[in-house]
């Protein structure tokens, strides 16, 4: 998109923001960089050049816009529409992989060299990893400033800086102000329970917030999910600690309130409740293509900007996944509920009711499987899908080839086709996995008009690529869903 020169400043002048996080807009005359739905005044063609990311700007030695704050827009879509090095390596650095462990850590997840990665990054997004993992903790740096009352030192150190004069230097050299002008500039920062961080989310619109809050509400685990107040809550399982969140859904952006045990986990939290919400999707993009069919145009115009309910932790959703099978979400859920009480970790809730943190793999790795209140062939399946999980021979995460990752699925017995797509586009985000064997997809179908075989289903469904999943969404709206009666 940066490359069409053309392109890029039509959306600057039409001051479009549904560009904003696609590219952005840097001015010689002036030394800053901008969203493309900058409410200033567009200058003037002959000024701008564009890049991007907003590291690539940095790098360019241009600072953050203080009027349109570029660095709090959406995401890019492209990294949630691709499963290629550079989309992965960017899920990687959004959940804080480089501030951990490093480029050497980045290239061993995923399984290239530290030149590799290097070259790649800086041929497509105009910076390496180092530079991109800077720019976000840049974001995060100025979300705890002007949002806490944490000491400097202290957000230093949360963000991810090495030092607190790298932190001085970095926020001087992207936002032109000092850390302290940035706190006394910004509105003063909310009370409440301790440790908690009160944000906004933004995202592209038209977003239909009933589809993703209704799905995660029905289909919410007593002790880790719950609807409270008007806002999704739950547990978060992070690098350094756990978090809680409060997730509630508004006509301009998402208001989010964490409380975290370690400050540090901040960025990484962030991230995954963007990705749960899938709030760097392009729903215009997304629309435009669907409404081309003429039987799901009308589903689409009516209630526009449908998301991919998604998940904050993939194994956690592959293991919900296999206890869903054949059952209907009440069941699955009571046997989710089971495995939390037996083998999660407890957890201290100062605001609402939650209890546990979903437990990990390597804490079902001692089930006894005669405490599983499942048939005997559902009990293997889960069994072997932890000690896959535990052993390294199946990888879920931002990290996850999509193909190799259905394919090593397919391997595992008990794991069919609804499953593994289902885990493809709630835990691994492909925007194209597709369920035609589901009954409610094939009922939703046969009402519209549409053919309701499996194979017959898939061949038409071959125009709404790459955005099946969407469609499903829309499909789903029809019928009574969420989700009862899982086929394997």
């Amino acid at each position: 998109m940066y490359t069409d020169t053309e392109r890029c400043v039509r959306a600057v002048q039409a001051k479009d923001s549904r560009f904003d996080g696609v590219f952005f807009t840097a001015v010689v005359t002036t030394r800053i960089y901008c969203r493309p739905g900058c409410p200033a005044v567009p200058p003037r063609p002959r000024n701008m050049v564009f890049y991007p990311s907003a590291a690539a700007c940095q790098q360019a030695g241009f600072r953050a816009c203080k009027r349109c704050r570029p660095d709090s827009t959406p995401g890019s879509p492209e990294w949630n529409q691709r499963a290629d090095l550079t989309a992965r390596a960017m899920r990687l650095i959004g959940d804080g992989v480089v501030d951990r462990e490093g480029v050497p850590g980045l290239a061993r997840r995923l399984r290239y060299s530290e030149r590799q990665v290097e070259r790649q990054l800086r041929a497509e997004l105009g910076a390496g990893p180092l530079a991109l993992a800077r720019a976000q903790r840049a974001q995060t740096a100025r979300l705890l400033i002007e949002t806490t009352g944490l000491a400097m030192a202290d957000i230093a150190f949360a963000a991810g800086f090495a030092s607190v004069r790298s932190f001085n230097d970095t926020v001087r050299e992207v936002f032109a102000l000092p850390p302290s002008e940035l706190r006394d500039r910004a509105p003063r920062a909310r009370t409440g329970a301790p440790g908690a961080i009160t944000l906004r989310l933004p995202f592209r619109t038209p977003l239909n917030p009933d589809n993703v809050f209704g799905h995660l509400a029905a289909t919410a685990v007593p002790g880790v999910e719950e609807w409270r107040d008007g806002a999704y809550r739950r547990t978060l399982r992070l690098p350094y600690g756990y978090g809680i969140v409060a997730l509630t859904p508004g006509p301009e952006h998402i208001g989010c309130r964490l409380i975290l045990t370690d400050q540090r986990d901040l960025t990484v939290a962030i991230s995954r409740c963007r990705r749960l919400l899938d709030l760097d999707a392009d729903p215009v993009a997304v629309d435009d293509q669907l409404r081309a069919d003429p039987l799901l145009a009308p589903l689409v115009d009516k209630a526009p900007g449908r998301r991919v309910p998604r998940t904050v932790d993939e194994a956690e959703f592959a293991v919900r996944a296999v206890l869903g099978q054949q059952v209907s979400t009440a069941a699955a859920r009571t046997h989710a509920a089971r495995l939390v009480r037996a083998h999660g970790d407890p957890v201290e809730d100062p605001e609402g009711g939650l209890t546990h943190l979903f437990p990990t793999p390597d804490a079902l790795a001692s089930l006894d499987p005669e405490s599983l209140a499942l048939p005997g062939t559902r009990r293997t399946t889960l069994l072997t899908l932890v000690r896959e999980l535990t052993d390294g021979g199946l990888t879920l995460g931002p990290e996850s080839d999509w193909d190799e990752a259905r394919a090593a699925l397919a391997a595992l017995p008990g794991f069919g086709p609804w499953t593994i797509e289902a885990i493809a586009m709630r835990a691994l985000g492909d925007p194209d996995a597709f369920l035609p064997t589901d009954l409610g997809m094939r009922r939703a179908a046969r009402q519209l008009g549409l053919p309701h075989t499996p194979a017959a289903l898939t061949a038409r469904a071959a125009a709404w690529r790459p955005w099946r999943a969407y469609a499903t969404q829309y499909l789903w709206a029809t019928d009574d869903h969420p989700i009862n009666f899982l086929p394997a």
